[in-house]
């Protein structure tokens, strides 16, 4: 039996260290696919990050997918928004006009019309 590999190892010690954060991490069939829940900036929001470990890891970045984020400013303009110049043009025009329905949005709430 021959023993992992130096990526394979770092691979690895770095998923242990991420399930032993405080996000909650589910491993998704092979061991390099990863789903984190983390905390997004509105208040009670909750993000999913889908992550893929490529098999060249850490010689090769994760591919990240946000799952369920709906936001205009993303990823760098969380900081600083505008909405005038969005990214996602419908959730830019919730932010600026019906902003109460923005923040359900952002929550993951159900809207009703």
């Amino acid at each position: 039996m021959c023993s992992p590999s130096p990526g394979k190892k770092r691979m690895n010690t770095d998923v242990i260290k991420l399930m032993e954060s405080n996000h909650e991490v589910t491993v998704l069939g092979a061991s390099n696919e990863l789903m984190v829940k983390f905390f997004g900036p509105a208040e009670s929001g909750i993000w999913k990050v889908r992550v893929d470990l490529p098999e060249r890891y850490p010689f090769k970045s994760p591919s990240i997918d946000l799952t369920n984020i709906f936001e205009s400013f993303l990823p760098q303009l969380l900081a600083y928004p505008n909405p005038t110049d969005p990214l996602n043009s419908d959730a830019a025009s919730l932010f600026m006009f019906k902003p109460s329905e923005y923040v359900l949005k952002v929550k993951g709430e159900r809207l009703f019309s």
